[in-house]
């Protein structure tokens, strides 16, 4: 609102005086929430970095165990075992609350298996298979918990700049404009005042005289 649009009265200045009680009441509390926020934030932070790292771990030993059991049984019997899988992992996928920001809640079931519940057969098949199978497995459940952390990571952190953009309008722009306008009108009703005043002792002297 520019100050040459503002209308000068005793109920504009109260309309403004309750506008700025609402906006450093709603400065407040967005700065909780982006400080709240920024908290959780590095929190899951470093959650991620030993997601992630235990995701890269898994990935390393389950491209060994492959190779491995590619090396002694074939990649044709690997290919024949990896097909007779029945039992196929479930994700599930709902969502949570936090802070007000809806994210990920995912889990899988059905990932880790006994070697009986594979569906291949156990004799004719080496050790081998079941250590490659088990450290997909392992890998599977380690790539369903990072995706689930660093969707989190990527929600918080839009909001946190969403936030921080709506904290620095009120406090930079909004506010002090708000303010602005405040001392104006207060001034220009003081003006008025003092004209009044004069005029009426104007008024006075005329009527003695």
């Amino acid at each position: 609102m520019a100050i040459r649009e503002v209308n000068p009265t005793r109920s504009e200045l109260l309309d403004i005086r309750k506008k700025i009680k609402l906006s450093e009441s709603g400065y407040d509390l967005l700065k909780m929430k982006r400080d709240g926020l920024i908290l959780e934030f590095f929190d899951i932070l470093e959650k991620a970095k030993n997601a992630r790292s235990r995701l890269i771990e898994s990935y390393d030993r389950a491209s060994k165990r492959i190779a491995i059991a590619g090396s002694i049984e074939g990649m044709m019997t690997i290919n024949s075992a990896a097909f007779s899988l029945k039992d196929m992992p479930q994700v599930n996928v709902s969502s949570r609350n936090i802070m007000g920001i809806v994210v990920p809640k995912i889990e899988a079931v059905s990932v880790k298996k006994e070697p009986h519940k594979r569906g291949y057969g156990i004799i004719g098949t080496s050790s081998r298979i079941d250590e490659a199978a088990s450290a997909f497995e392992g890998l599977l459940e380690d790539v369903i918990v990072s995706a689930e952390i660093e969707t989190k990571m990527k929600r918080l952190l839009e909001d946190i700049e969403s936030t921080k953009r709506r904290v620095n309008a009120l406090e930079f722009k909004v506010i002090p404009e708000l303010k602005e306008i405040e001392a104006f009108i207060s001034l220009r009703l003081e003006e008025m005042e003092r004209d009044n005043i004069f005029r009426l002792k104007r008024i006075k002297s005329s009527s003695k005289s």
